[in-house]
């Protein structure tokens, strides 16, 4: 080889240009696969499996978080945040010993969870729900992961030391439960009536429904959830005599006055927030202060709102998916009496309504991950929350199942045993008619039809 002046070039000019033609083929080459591992990490397949195309704001920055003035609560603090845990567990290992086994314990397991639910905080996916914070959702899977974790350790224990476990936490517990009942005087008298309005589990009747009816989002679905908990506690009222009520205790006080309220004022929260025109303006774009103030209250409000539509005569799908779900909420019900009735709870310990407000927070992420699974062909896998809402269900009936042996000595009347055999035989009965025989009749008649009309033309 000869350089353009006629010299020929030396081997360690020709090793010098191979290596520098190298270099820059590996620069290029590495330019061109960070594009394109770029291009790979905004496609959408790398999102989770069970998100469907209608949640992709989640991968989105929001308004509220492209604002200034919100943007510090949706930036990554995961480092700060774990300084600030350390220090708390230095100041603690600094302290002086407690001389008691007892606080030593609570407090210990108290700052094992809470440290459990920093970390799901910060490293957790997010949920469906955006509003208040996603953060927020996130403590609420790991409050879940804890209890689900808590339900199987009870699960390996007898009822004695369930119940010595629960007097362990509160010394006031452990003592069998008196018992009571609602159906001794079942005249409709004003006396009774008053007896009856001004106890302490109307007022969370009827809270209660507004939160179910928040979490299921169908006025009709409410309305068979509740009449279908009436049915279930005449039917199991020679186990729990707390199920043993007046008929219009059940009917009317229940069902038509505390279950009603709280139905119809969780309906017309969510028509209110299914009409709502969401309009998130960053606060500093909010001129006023009065303005600024509801942009505030507004972030506890939702971001946006899915209407649930069940359809449940609509397929057969569609029709297992209600069947299930009202099974779920049933059981979750029934599964509060009888846990308390076993561990000898009484129903207002803080134990009882800390599981109830759980679970209502369990539920709100839970069931909307179960309807995005059951009614959106491109969700492939169940969310977490609604996987964890099952699993704690079904642990707890384990639970009952096991803790239950020998305390309900009484058996079912046969007029519960007939009525369940004629409700079951109508639950499969009616699938197999509205979704086999009623389409093929209809597909068939046409054919049916047209042959007559060719016959008489003929």
């Amino acid at each position: 080889m000869a350089n353009n002046d006629g010299k020929p070039k030396s081997r360690l000019q020709d090793g010098e240009i191979a290596h520098r033609s190298i270099l820059k083929t590996a620069q290029l080459t590495t330019s061109e696969s960070s594009l394109l591992f770029a291009s790979d990490a905004s496609a959408p397949e790398d999102k989770p499996e069970w998100f469907t195309d209608d949640t992709s704001v989640q991968f989105q920055k929001t308004s509220a978080e492209q604002d200034p003035a919100l943007g510090f609560f949706y930036t990554p603090r995961t480092l700060t945040i774990l300084g600030a845990m350390l220090l708390g567990l230095v100041y603690v290992a600094m302290t002086p010993d407690i001389d008691d086994t007892s606080a030593n314990v609570k407090l210990g397991l108290m700052a094992a969870i809470g440290s459990f639910c920093v970390f799901g905080m910060l490293q957790f996916r997010d949920s469906l729900l955006l509003r208040p914070h996603p953060a927020l959702w996130r403590v609420v899977l790991s409050l879940g992961i804890v209890y689900q974790l808590f339900l199987v350790f009870l699960l390996f224990q007898n009822k004695h030391d369930a119940r010595l476990f629960f007097k362990y936490l509160d010394p006031s517990l452990g003592v069998p439960l008196p018992e009571k009942s609602y159906g001794d005087s079942c005249e409709l008298t004003w006396d009774n009536f008053v007896s009856q309005v001004f106890d302490e589990f109307v007022l969370a009747h009827a809270i209660g429904w507004f939160c179910k009816a928040l979490i299921l989002r169908d006025y009709t679905f409410c309305w068979i959830l509740s009449v279908m908990f009436e049915v279930m506690e005449y039917s199991l009222s020679h186990q729990l005599n707390n199920f043993d009520e007046c008929w219009w205790d059940h009917w009317i006080l229940d069902v038509l006055v505390c279950n009603w309220l709280g139905m119809y004022i969780g309906v017309k929260t969510c028509e209110y927030f299914e009409m709502k025109q969401y309009s998130w303006q960053g606060l500093a774009q909010i001129p006023t202060l009065k303005g600024k103030v509801k942009r505030t209250m507004a972030q506890f409000t939702p971001k946006s709102w899915t209407k649930f539509e069940w359809d449940s005569t609509k397929s057969f799908k569609s029709y297992c998916t209600v069947i299930f779900l009202l099974t779920m909420f049933l059981i979750c019900e029934l599964n509060a009496f009888y846990l308390k009735s076993l561990l000898w709870l009484p129903p207002a310990h803080p134990i009882n309504v800390l599981r109830i407000f759980s679970y209502f927070m369990f539920g709100i992420p839970g069931v909307r991950e179960a309807y995005q699974y059951f009614y959106d062909r491109n969700c492939k896998r169940i969310g977490p929350q609604a996987w964890l809402l099952i699993g704690s269900i079904a642990t707890e009936v384990l639970i009952v199942f096991k803790f239950g042996q020998g305390e309900f000595p009484n058996p079912a009347p046969p007029a519960v045993i007939y009525f369940w055999c004629v409700f079951l035989t109508l639950l499969t009965v009616y699938p197999i008619y509205q979704f086999y025989l009623l389409p093929r009749f209809f597909q068939s008649s046409p054919s049916k039809d047209m042959s007559k009309v060719k016959a008489k033309l003929q």
